[in-house]
């Protein structure tokens, strides 16, 4: 997978989580293996649900 497929990949993995459980999708809610790849995909957890477009980024001050 080139690293584009891969962030797609990450994306609509946390995106089709939230919508499974009506929240936001934490890092317990995946076993370790996947929430591994999805940190190496899109960055610390917070940039991940940012990148998913789940929740918004946070305003520097």
């Amino acid at each position: 997978m080139t690293p584009e497929e891969k962030k797609a990949w990450a994306e609509d993995l946390l995106r089709r989580k939230c919508q499974e459980l009506g929240k936001f999708p934490t890092k317990k809610d995946f076993d370790s293996a996947t929430c591994a790849q999805i940190k190496a995909y899109l960055g610390p957890w917070p940039r991940a649900l940012e990148s998913a477009g789940l929740k918004k980024p946070k305003e520097n001050k």
